[in-house]
């Protein structure tokens, strides 16, 4: 059988043929496209960073947990009959690798000192400075809760931290209030978390060290192929896996709502927030990130995304004008 990353040599420049337009008048109608930046001059050393780097050693790294469930690791009531591979389904291998500047995992610390991480990829924005992830990976974290050592690490491997450390700023972290008011579960179609950072420990902003992805919406369910990458919590590196996204209608009404579903093994607690990547000219786009149903799935073999549609485009814009973020009742 031929593999589905070796279909990308064949068919990525069609699917891009096909796409490019009809997309990129999407993103700039959504105003998903980044506007220019100017340069802000000579950078400077950001201290939050250099404090950050210190604290987040290789060890506590490597010892952080994933947070809450997470892909493969539900505790819930669902039945595995509704959340996992169908009979006879063939399921697409991961293997772990070095990663790419694009992706990386954020490190905090939780209300008992314990080292937490989820997954996440840089978008393209105007401040240059933003990272896509989950809801139910950042949720604690909007309006004034505290930032407990969070931070961002793009390209994490090997206890290595290639570009530096990118702290969240106060009032950063952006999750949508419908996602707040219904719950991890009723607010499933709502699972997706935008999270804006300072400058490394050089004064470097997070676009300009590593790049960035375009953030797609509005292009539904479906595609093919798919790179997933994801950071397992206490692994030395990331996994990635070729595969495709389709269309989940959910049969549990505990989390209701459409999804995107794609099959890809060993993707477990702590690639939460993982990007879904669909090749795009210049480098990658993002079209899910592990999360939705399920909180990204009951099963290390079949990973979930709430629909990138008018909601994320609505949170997208609130991060990039610094908006107040939401966050719970009081």
């Amino acid at each position: 059988m031929r593999s589905i990353r070796g279909e990308l040599m064949m068919r990525g420049t069609q699917i891009i043929g096909h796409a490019v337009a009809s997309v990129a008048a999407l993103l700039l109608c959504a105003g998903l496209a980044p506007a220019a930046s100017a340069t802000d001059g000579p950078a400077r050393s950001n201290p939050a960073a250099v404090r950050l780097d210190a604290y987040w050693s290789p060890a506590r790294m490597a010892d952080a947990l994933s947070e809450g469930p997470g892909s493969g690791l539900d505790t819930g009531s669902a039945s595995p009959a509704v959340d996992g591979p169908r009979p006879g389904e063939i399921i697409p291998p991961s293997r772990s690798f070095d990663g790419i500047p694009q992706a990386g995992t954020f490190f905090w610390t939780d209300a008992s000192g314990s080292g937490r991480t989820c997954s996440g990829s840089v978008v393209l924005a105007p401040g240059r400075d933003l990272v896509l992830s989950a809801g139910h990976c950042l949720k604690g974290y909007s309006g004034t809760a505290p930032r407990r050592d969070l931070a961002f690490v793009p390209q994490y491997h090997d206890g290595l931290k290639p570009f530096g450390v990118f702290p969240v700023k106060n009032n950063g972290v952006y999750v949508s209030q419908q996602y707040y008011d219904l719950g991890e579960h009723a607010g499933a179609a709502y699972d997706v978390a935008f999270a804006v950072t300072e400058p490394n420990q050089d004064g470097t902003r997070l676009q300009d060290a590593v790049g960035g992805v375009w953030l797609l919406t509005g292009t539904g369910y479906d595609h093919f192929p798919v790179r997933m990458i994801g950071y397992p919590a206490g692994a030395a590196k990331p996994l990635e896996c070729w595969s495709r996204t389709t269309t989940w209608v959910s049969d549990d009404p505990a989390d209701p709502g459409t999804f995107s579903r794609i099959a890809c093994d060993g993707f477990v607690g702590g690639t939460s927030g993982g990007p879904m990547l669909v090749a795009w000219p210049g480098g990658w786009a993002v079209i899910g990130v592990i999360g939705g149903y399920h909180t990204g799935g009951n099963t290390p073999k079949v990973s979930y995304s709430a629909y990138f549609g008018s909601a994320t485009q609505s949170l997208y814009r609130a991060a990039t004008t610094g908006a107040p973020p939401a966050g719970p009742a009081s």
